[in-house]
């Protein structure tokens, strides 16, 4: 399975790629290098995480791992305008970007796609929330979106925005069991966005 795992965010970042890097070479939308790059990020750890025992083997759980990861590389690149300032998208994409990179250095090699308990991390960002990297996530998406949008990307962040948050339901499920998480989970009470979830 974790194989399968492996060899499949690898594909799905050759699709994004074929994709992103045409345009951003065509008209010079550097956004779609710096999209490219963070999700990028995500198949890096995939490929060098630690390998547990402790897995989900629920198929809904395997769905919203492989969605949630999905989804955002099913984005095309826009030649319409940005809503905002150009420099306010990259911002947004490059400090997303930076924030679930913190996350996943934190992580190291504890990162996955579905659910499983590779050992629970407190520090870095994690002192304030249970899910950054998710966090980081969605500001990255709201920056590509932004810098171009079209209805095709609204709709496929808005379901990953729910992917990802029926993930972070699937991942407390599995990491609730150890005694480690239930007490993480007592001081660090949101899970993706303080004083709201």
């Amino acid at each position: 399975m974790d194989l399968l795992e492996k060899v499949v965010v690898v594909a799905l970042l050759g699709t994004l790629a074929s994709r992103l890097i045409p345009s951003a070479i065509e008209t010079g939308h550097y956004q779609n290098w710096f999209l490219l790059l963070a999700e990028g990020c995500v198949v890096f750890f995939v490929l060098f995480r630690r390998a547990t025992n402790n897995i989900s083997l629920r198929p809904l759980d395997w769905a919203l791992g492989f969605g949630g990861t999905l989804a955002p590389m099913l984005v095309i690149a826009s030649s319409d305008a940005p809503v905002v300032p150009l420099a306010l998208c990259s911002f947004l994409i490059v400090g997303g970007m930076l924030f679930q990179v913190y996350a996943k250095f934190t992580l190291r090699r504890s990162f996955g796609v579905i659910a499983a308990n590779r050992g629970v991390k407190v520090s870095g960002p994690y002192r304030f929330m249970r899910h950054p990297m998710y966090a980081g996530y969605a500001i990255t998406h709201l920056g590509f979106f932004l810098s171009g949008p079209n209805y095709w990307n609204f709709a496929v962040y808005g379901i990953a925005l729910a992917l990802n948050i029926s993930r972070i339901l699937a991942e407390e499920r599995v990491l609730m069991a150890d005694p480690v998480y239930q007490e993480f989970g007592r001081k660090v009470r949101y899970r993706l966005v303080p004083y709201l979830f």
